[in-house]
């Protein structure tokens, strides 16, 4: 696969933060409401799309949890089924609980609280050091924080390698200064005008503004976009459809929810141009345009 620059996610392609992000996302709501959903549901609602930005991921896991309290008999795989055929997202979710009697999902509204559930999942993945600096106020409690539970995938080697080989740049739905903390663990240092976060674009993924500004920025006329999601993938999709004067690959990795057999058939039943073991694998994959 030749191509002039390489954009990458972070979560599950340069950090793994299955006991970080993911962690919190669960611990988050049962801490809120007394339960919460399994771990491995959270795939579902990432397959789902729209969910870039896990505070609305929890946001909408937290919905699922007080519907079903309160009637709902969908299972997660129906719940978030019906998530991604409402347009995916928070949104999408709100939509599926019209299918509640008025009267629960009133309940349902008036019991949820994003406002809670951030502030929570905040003290729980920085922990209270790290809160009282990002956040410039106190925790709700006190903790170390899950981000210390983030293990590097990508070897420095495969940095070194790539950075001399292509133009690099980093697209990702953390806030800045949780990027910041990650690509300094990964060894990833870049100018402002190579990366894309939270804070830098409204769309989020998978619209293709932000891959589409960094190709432009490279001057690349092939990019690869390697991600851990469905939505990674049909980012590339969308850039690719959106900008006919640009190839762009979706790549997906094996490190985040998607793994093993199945997770390469889902990728390709998104569009993905390729699937990798992990991040260090695209040394080999990817060649310069010439």
């Amino acid at each position: 696969m030749q191509v002039d620059a390489v954009v990458l996610d972070v979560d599950g392609v340069l950090v793994d933060v299955a006991d970080s992000y993911r962690r919190a996302i669960v611990e988050s709501i049962e801490r809120v409401y007394g339960r919460t959903i399994d771990r491995g549901a959270i795939q579902a609602f990432k397959n789902a799309g729209g969910f870039n930005n896990d505070w609305e991921l929890t946001d909408a896991a937290a919905l699922y949890v007080l519907a079903r309290a309160d009637g709902l008999e969908l299972d997660v795989e129906e719940f978030t089924a019906r998530i991604a055929d409402a347009g995916g997202g928070l949104e999408g979710a709100k939509t599926v609980l019209e299918t509640l009697p008025d009267e629960s999902r009133a309940a349902v509204l008036d019991a949820w609280d994003p406002d809670r559930l951030r502030e929570v999942f905040q003290a729980l993945y920085l922990g209270a050091d790290l809160y009282r600096e990002l956040e410039g106020g106190e925790p709700p409690f006190e903790t170390s924080g899950f981000i210390a539970d983030e293990p590097v995938l990508v070897r420095p080697g495969t940095i070194s390698t790539l950075r001399s080989r292509f133009d690099v740049g980093v697209l990702t739905g953390r806030p800045a200064s949780e990027a910041d903390i990650a690509l300094d663990r990964a060894g990833l240092d870049l100018p402002s005008s190579r990366r894309f976060t939270m804070d830098d674009w409204e769309e989020g993924k998978p619209h293709p503004r932000a891959l589409r500004t960094l190709a432009e920025r490279f001057d690349a006329d092939v990019v690869a976009f390697v991600g851990d999601t469905l939505d990674d993938v049909r980012t590339a999709r969308n850039a690719d459809e959106a900008d006919p004067d640009r190839v762009y690959y979706g790549i997906g990795v094996l490190t985040g929810g998607l793994t093993g057999e199945s997770g390469r058939e889902t990728y390709a039943s998104a569009g993905a141009d390729a699937v990798v073991e992990d991040v260090n694998a695209l040394v080999d994959l990817l060649e310069r345009r010439t």
